[in-house]
């Protein structure tokens, strides 16, 4: 096994160097000069973190998702409220969900101690954090681009808009992201991040109650954990292997059991073309490793802040 991934972080870290169009002023070797100790003291916190709790690395996965999606990828998740602006973290998609912050704020200050001064960014942070938690569950390995700058703003109404949530259809997801330069090969493989996590009752109710493509021995064993009404902070695992990144995720889809609405909507088993790669992701991890790695990068390239834009915050939660 240990020489099966070796095989799959080469792979993957070659394929994600050569073919990966990314914004120009980003750059794998933004910090070999000016910090190269950044990136190891960011994978140190992530590892401890995950050791401590190994839910919180989906949780920093999905952190980067929000950003990224809501203005670009410009550390705008972090900021709390203030006098002049309302922020995302109260966003309906965020509210009681998103979770992870305190570990950024760890990560932020072992990265300025290392650094010696602030150098790195909040939103390269959230990148780097992301993909060391794939990473250190399993997952592949990929090259993170870097040179992202902060946002001094964020917004509860963009945050509202851009996200997508459970409940979306498989036309309103495709919609979604093509409305941010993404395509179908990157919707299912950027979901299939729910191959590690946990999901609130409140967000898979109407399907294992309502829903009619689910397997009904699976939809009876989540309303145990999740009433019809009440609990909605109650949480199922999102597939079987929760703590691991792999593709039990996309083998769950195969057999009507994925927890939420959005993923199901993947695989309807009618020959589409997302059902054709729900089929080959289930089949060929190799595939799957080195396209989400892919879509991890286009998506971290989503109008990021660089050059003389934005700031590198001081604290991540508060413009300078």
């Amino acid at each position: 096994m240990a020489g099966l991934r070796s095989l799959l972080v080469c792979i993957v870290v070659v394929a994600a160097t050569i073919v990966i169009p990314t914004s120009a002023q980003l750059s794998a070797s933004f910090y070999n000069r000016v910090c190269p100790q950044a990136l190891p003291a960011i994978r140190r916190v992530v590892k401890q973190a995950i050791f401590r709790e190994p839910r919180i690395g989906a949780s920093l996965l999905r952190l980067h998702f929000h950003d990224c999606f809501v203005n670009g990828c410009d550390g705008s998740i972090l900021l709390d409220d203030t006098s002049s602006f309302t922020g995302e973290k109260t966003a309906f998609p965020n509210a009681n969900s998103v979770r992870g912050f305190d570990v950024i704020d760890d990560i932020k200050n072992a990265v300025d101690k290392a650094c010696k001064g602030s150098v790195v960014s909040c939103a390269d942070i959230l990148a780097v954090a992301a993909r060391d938690s794939v990473f250190l569950l399993e997952g592949p390995l990929y090259q993170v681009q870097l040179g992202r700058r902060d946002a001094r703003t964020a917004s509860l109404n963009d945050a509202n808009r851009n996200l997508p949530p459970p409940v979306f259809s498989f036309s309103q997801l495709l919609s979604n992201f093509q409305a941010h330069g993404l395509d179908l090969t990157d919707l299912v493989v950027l979901s299939a991040a729910h191959t590690i996590g946990l999901a609130r009752c409140g967000t898979f109710r109407a399907r294992i109650y309502n829903d009619t493509n689910i397997d009904p021995n699976f939809a009876a064993s989540a309303r145990q954990n999740c009433p019809s009404s009440g609990g909605d902070d109650n949480t199922e695992p999102l597939d079987a292997t929760t703590r691991r990144f792999d593709t039990i995720y996309f083998k769950s889809l195969l057999q009507q059991k994925g927890l939420l609405h959005s993923d199901q909507e993947l695989y309807k088993n009618n020959g589409t073309d997302s059902d054709k790669l729900v089929l080959k992701y289930s089949r060929n991890p190799f595939a799957f490793a080195r396209d989400f790695s892919a879509s991890m990068i286009k998506m971290g390239s989503i109008k990021p802040l660089t050059g003389n834009d934005g700031e590198v915050r001081l604290n991540c939660r508060k413009i300078n």
